[in-house]
């Protein structure tokens, strides 16, 4: 299941005594041969003191630990606060791996850009010519669905995981049931086509003519079908091929039907869509990662995470033609996410307004235990991935931590 928010209170005080961090600098990952990672500076924490500030706060209200790692003009500097796991106490480390949820979907748009730039699909391609009889239900109408209706979230497919059927299954006790069930991508779908459209998708969905957006994981779910027919190959393939292997990403991964986390990686501690005092904490570190394949499945790290995001806004990424489409965003309609009425979606990324003249593009993501956004300046000369391994809190804290680093005081 893979989230863009958490709940907007903190719903479980964390019992289990976890000290605040301090500040925390290693090596970043090396970046790619043709733009090497910025050095690093261990000690150079002022202009980050706000933020780590932040981080502090996130843990004193009960998140078990959190990370960030920011690239700006003074190089590279990793802050942590609380544990990576409660019951040693161990504190969280810069190099650890975590799910990044919805952060994939920036991921799996890249690849069906670099795909339609080999000539193997276009954008404009319905899901009816690829996945022929998949979409199928009253009122859907896959071949006035196109690839950027799906990237773009302009489709009206309704979101497998607003369905309370499936909700439920990995709510509280339940979770325990059906942590390691393996799901197909055609079951997540027909579990979304049970349901109506939200809407139908307009023939423009480009800012001229934006049409109706509404989040929905199912749309990257298809999305991911629709790489491994043009590719012949599976979906964690065609992301190494195209992203991983030529970024030299060594702590992303794409796992599958592993539901193991590749070491090291923090304890992933969730309440499972129970509020109040009494909600329980569970680790939630190892499921079956089928429940969100390309819309929330991979494995990362905020060095990997920055190298990434940094990479594709610098250009470096994609052909000049598509990178233009995936920043020819849209209006947000209705968002079941973060974020204010002014943003925009592109194709698996988000123009934020953070503040009033404060941008920054990116992504957020949630997934049980795990809670990453990420957000770059539209350069991506300055960036910044934070990652919670508790998927509860309070929302502000989180605003608070990329406000500091991206609008208060002078520009990094």
């Amino acid at each position: 299941m893979s989230h863009q928010k958490s709940s907007q209170r903190l719903s479980v005080a964390v019992v289990v005594a976890v000290g605040l961090g301090t500040l925390a600098a290693a090596a970043a990952p090396a970046g790619p041969p043709h733009r090497p990672a910025p050095r690093l500076h261990p000690t150079h924490q002022a202009p980050h003191a706000p933020t780590q500030a932040v981080l502090n706060e996130i843990v004193a209200q009960g998140t078990p630990g959190v990370i960030v790692q920011v690239r700006d003009a003074y190089g590279v500097w990793n802050g942590r606060a609380g544990a990576g796991d409660t019951a040693s106490g161990r504190p969280r480390s810069a190099h650890e791996r975590f799910r990044i949820a919805s952060v994939t979907k920036t991921f799996t748009a890249v690849v069906l850009l670099k795909l339609e730039a080999e000539g193997k699909l276009s954008l404009d391609d319905s899901v009816a010519h690829w996945l022929p009889g998949v979409v199928r239900g009253k009122g859907y109408r896959p071949e006035n669905i196109t690839l950027r209706h799906l990237l773009n979230h302009t489709s009206g497919i309704f979101d497998y995981n607003m369905d309370q059927g499936f909700r439920a299954r990995y709510a509280g006790d339940e979770f325990e049931r059906n942590r390691h069930v393996r799901w197909s991508p055609r079951e997540l779908v027909d579990i979304a086509l049970a349901h109506p459209p939200k809407f139908q998708p307009e023939q423009g969905s480009r800012p001229g003519k934006p049409g109706r957006w509404d989040y929905s994981d199912t749309n990257y779910i298809l999305a991911g079908m629709v790489i491994e027919r043009a590719t012949g190959r599976t979906y964690g393939q065609a992301v190494e091929r195209l992203v991983i292997n030529p970024l030299g990403l060594l702590g992303t991964s794409v796992p599958g039907l592993s539901p193991e986390l590749p070491s090291p990686h923090a304890t992933h501690y969730s309440t499972l869509f129970e509020d109040g005092p009494q909600a329980r904490v569970r680790d939630v570190t190892e499921f079956s990662p089928t429940v969100a394949f390309s819309a929330g499945q991979m494995i990362s790290t905020t060095g990997d995470v920055n190298t990434f995001l940094s990479e594709l806004l610098a250009g470096e990424l994609l052909q000049p033609v598509q990178q233009r489409q995936l920043l020819d965003a849209v209006p947000v309609d209705g968002d079941k996410g973060h974020g204010g009425p002014s943003d925009v979606y592109g194709l698996g990324i988000r123009r934020f307004q953070l503040k009033e003249g404060c941008w920054a593009w990116g992504h957020g993501g949630m997934i049980p235990g795990s809670a990453t956004r990420t957000l770059a300046t539209a350069d991506g000369r300055h960036i910044m991935t934070i990652n919670r391994n508790g998927d509860w809190g309070e929302q502000r804290l989180e605003d608070a931590a990329v406000e500091a680093e991206f609008c208060d005081g002078d520009a990094r």
